[in-house]
């Protein structure tokens, strides 16, 4: 069979029969300690013992009606944010008024087909897979028994909001009007208020969301004796001793750690969950070798991005090309300072801080380097989380291409240092989720046969947590 027959094989192999599940373990996503875990109360919340990421929290409002409520909320913000207008302009006795669509297909006429789709991605297309993910999730999650369905819907939801970029957008859209205060009448439409509101709807679901009473209602196989030697090892009772780290593996969709009487490869894949279906690796694959292919392309990328032009505005026949750079400046020059430093912090420190970062870390861990792991892994969460923000000129661009077409009168067309700054975002954005942290602990040896105990729950109720 050939390599790729292999891997599509693995990509397709069904739940393997012979991974059990360990609900009392879990394990750090960021430095890779597989610690006993405990059922929180409302208002507790785990943390990592080792490195202080969160591994759990439970919410104190209903787990299924709440985040069900602003669902709803969430859909009908859309419907409006995609029906009604988001901006009319008027200048020199002309007016135009734009929608979230006219941007992307603006781009396209100018032969910017690919930042067009991109932008119609992240605005329109993303958001509403998730809404509708999230309300299938819901829906089924008042079955007593979890449907199947769910599990591949809790997946896709998991890979798809983060590029559902509502929030982003926002701030693309102030940026826009301050810029357009000066070169016209402005009038702000209804789609920028459902946009606003959806941003906030959105964010209180995910923040009402307890995926773990959602995994609980799921129920899979569970493991009580594990054979330390194959095939006729003595077991030993997982409740008092766990089973070797080389034996087990944590799904990053659900986060269920399962054990398999089998020694497990480090990076291919062993099978799948037990509980969601999803394959199962101990570490991500090439983690080091693939991140640093695609923050070479973003550093080759980054340097036309800056040189080049993102955009020319025309104005009576007078005008020019502008930089990123230049963009900054006409802020700071017409006194909003808070939104000049925002875009520069999201659209030039960002980018570069991000490469420098997962450089270092890969660096690190070529090295098997054991210094600073704790702050390498806050870092990490860092560049993880803001990766998207940098979003922000690219959705200002297509918002003042879309809404700035008056021919002679004024005009804005997109430019090459548009494009290159959207593939850097891009190439950014899939790097940091391509880096597997734990692989850094993994090079500094810490990640052998002892486990950590886990960390009292922090909030109103106390629960003491079991010893690993």
């Amino acid at each position: 069979m050939s390599t790729r027959s292999a891997r599509l094989g693995a990509m397709l192999r069904p739940p393997s029969s012979s991974l059990r599940a360990m609900p009392q373990f879990c394990e750090c996503p960021v430095c890779g300690l597989v610690q006993r875990s405990t059922d929180l109360q409302p208002g507790q919340i785990m943390h990592c013992s080792r490195c202080e990421t969160m591994l759990g929290r439970r919410r104190t409002n209903p787990p299924i009606a709440t985040p069900l409520a602003f669902c709803l909320t969430s859909l009908v913000l859309y419907l409006l944010s995609i029906t009604q207008p988001l901006m009319t302009i008027s200048i020199y006795g002309r007016s135009r008024t734009i929608t979230l669509f006219t941007g992307p297909i603006e781009l396209l006429r100018d032969g910017w087909g690919l930042a067009g789709g991109l932008i119609a991605l992240v605005t329109i297309v993303f958001p509403a897979i998730v809404i509708m993910l999230m309300l299938g999730i819901l829906f089924g999650a008042l079955h007593h028994r979890l449907p199947l369905r769910v599990t591949s819907m809790m997946r896709w939801y998991d890979r798809l909001r983060p590029w559902s970029m509502i929030e982003v957008y926002m701030l693309g859209v102030l940026v826009a009007y301050t810029k357009l205060i000066d070169l016209a009448d402005i009038q702000v439409g209804t789609a920028v208020y459902a946009l606003g509101g959806l941003m906030l709807t959105l964010g209180v679901t995910d923040s009402t969301l307890d995926t773990d009473v959602i995994w609980s209602r799921r129920k899979v196989r569970l493991a009580h004796r594990h054979p330390v030697q194959r095939p006729f090892g003595p077991e030993i009772d997982l409740e008092e001793v766990p089973p070797p780290p080389e034996h087990m593996v944590s799904c990053l969709s659900c986060g269920l750690v399962s054990v398999s009487q089998a020694r497990l490869s480090c990076e291919d894949c062993v099978g799948g969950c037990p509980r969601c279906g999803a394959r199962l690796y101990r570490r991500k694959p090439d983690s080091v070798r693939r991140t640093m292919a695609l923050i070479f392309s973003a550093v080759v990328l980054y340097l036309p991005a800056n040189a080049f032009p993102v955009m020319t505005i025309i104005k009576l026949g007078r005008g020019g090309d502008h930089t990123i750079l230049q963009g900054v400046g006409e802020l700071y020059d017409s006194g909003m300072l808070p939104l000049a430093l925002l875009v520069f912090f999201a659209s030039v420190t960002v980018p570069v801080l991000k490469v420098l970062g997962l450089c270092i870390m890969c660096f690190a861990t070529w090295r098997g380097s054991a210094s600073r792991l704790v702050l390498r892994s806050k870092i990490f969460r860092i560049i993880d989380f803001v990766g998207r923000w940098s979003m922000i000129d690219v959705f200002m661009i297509s918002i003042l291409v879309a809404v700035v077409h008056f021919n002679a009168l004024a005009n804005v067309n997109a430019d090459a240092g548009m494009m290159s700054f959207a593939s850097v975002v891009i190439l950014t954005i899939f790097a940091a989720d391509c880096f597997d942290p734990r692989v850094m602990w993994d090079a500094a040896g810490l990640n052998g046969p002892a486990f950590g105990e886990t960390r009292r729950p922090q909030g109103p109720a106390t629960a003491e947590p079991a010893q690993a």
